[in-house]
């Protein structure tokens, strides 16, 4: 019975194919649209800065150098988005937005085990994230020296300017709404289906309703 039933829908859905794929054109046109059109693509560039001994300059760096450089890097993290920062990066390249919209482009993170801080900016212009991120690495070694009078901090990488917006993705975008439009219009076929309580011919009648056809009016014309 339940092979019948499966039978069954599968009949319906193949009558139905025109309307899955109407579902499926007007979803993955409307993901290109957006994807091409109205998505704003976003760059990112990265800097990474290592936390140094002041010994280091004398050659000798101590265990307690590295475990006061490990258990500062946390700190430093959160410095690196800091008003004090930030305000002087926005002063330095005479941009045009408040301190909460730049910290909301940026993202501080300690790479695990090491001494290595990258800070990462976001924006919708290549350029202004590369000098961001280039400016921040510089404003956040002046600023330690100023906060610690320590001279731990150094610029391993500076950072350079992204060739692709790291948000967009055409190829798995479009096999996402091609998912997404298939899933629509099988669900969408499968409800009609569903809620479709007419009958059709013989065989619905003897499935659905148990009983036994004995005869059938031919069909005479268009009516």
């Amino acid at each position: 019975m339940e092979d019948i039933k499966l039978k069954e829908i599968f009949s319906y859905l193949l009558q139905k194919i025109w309307l899955v794929l109407i579902i499926l054109v007007l979803v993955v046109a409307g993901g290109e649209l957006y994807s091409t059109q109205l998505k704003t693509p976003l760059y990112a560039s990265s800097t990474n800065v290592v936390l140094i001994s002041d010994s280091a300059s004398k050659s000798e760096i101590t265990t307690n150098d590295i475990t006061l450089s490990n258990n500062l890097v946390k700190t430093y993290s959160e410095i690196v988005k800091s008003r004090n920062v930030l305000s002087k990066v926005i002063e330095n390249l005479n941009l045009d937005i408040s301190y909460e919209q730049l910290a909301s482009k940026v993202n501080a993170t300690s790479v695990a085990s090491t001494q290595l801080i990258t800070i990462r900016v976001s924006d919708k212009d290549s350029k202004v994230a590369q000098q961001i991120a280039n400016e921040i690495g510089k404003v956040f070694k002046t600023e330690i020296k100023n906060i610690y009078g320590f001279n731990n901090v150094q610029i391993v990488d500076e950072a350079v300017e992204a060739s692709a917006a790291y948000n967009v993705n055409l190829l798995k975008e479009t096999i996402l709404y091609i998912m997404i439009g298939l899933f629509l219009g099988v669900g969408a076929t499968y409800l009609i289906y569903a809620f479709d309580k007419t009958i059709k011919d013989t065989d619905t009648v003897e499935n659905k309703l148990g009983l036994t056809v004995i005869g059938v009016v031919p069909k005479v014309g268009d009516k």
